[in-house]
């Protein structure tokens, strides 16, 4: 643009005046935030079942990290636990095996290692991943029975040489 471009464009627009312009309402009504009508009630829902679930009924899947200790455990303990610095004293490897059968080699497994005087002991149970869709269907259950078992005094996952989130160390009471 140059000085002439210019001078022409202020003589073209020099007796334009500005619109006058009048408040307008507007076309509709501004439409209420929205808000959910349900929700305390889902809320209230939710919070009736968190507080009606069983504890022992913690769902385990196949990366997860299982662990477990009674009041009577200390952290040191658990540390020395999941560090792998108790001697494994006998395994049981559950891969293949229902869940009734897992239940009961478990419990018989559990019940010979603690009146054999065995302080720690590993659990094979897998991580579930050749169990399809389903996802891990043992590990769940073991978590579920180590803890009511009152012979078993804590459970960690083992270290990755040991089987990792496939396997936990089991702490047993003495005699």
């Amino acid at each position: 643009m140059n000085d002439d471009d210019i001078d022409m464009f202020r003589r073209a627009v020099a007796d334009a005046r500005p619109v006058k312009s009048e408040p307008r309402a507007p076309l509709r009504r501004p439409r209420p935030k929205p808000r959910a009508r349900f929700t305390r009630a889902d809320e209230a829902q939710v919070l009736r079942e968190s507080l009606d679930a069983d504890i022992d009924d913690i769902h385990a899947g196949s990366g997860e990290a299982l662990r477990f200790q009674r009041p009577s455990v200390g952290r040191r303990t658990m540390r020395k636990l999941a560090r792998g610095s108790f001697a494994v004293q006998g395994e049981i490897d559950l891969h293949g095996m229902t869940v009734t059968e897992a239940r009961e080699r478990l419990g018989a497994f559990i019940e010979d290692a603690v009146s054999s005087g065995k302080r720690c002991v590993r659990v094979v149970h897998g991580k579930g991943l050749g169990s399809g869709q389903r996802g891990a269907v043992l590990k769940p259950n073991v978590n579920r029975w180590l803890r009511r078992w009152d012979a078993v005094l804590a459970f960690v996952s083992t270290r990755q040489v040991d089987g990792g989130t496939g396997a936990v160390y089991v702490l047993l009471r003495s005699r």
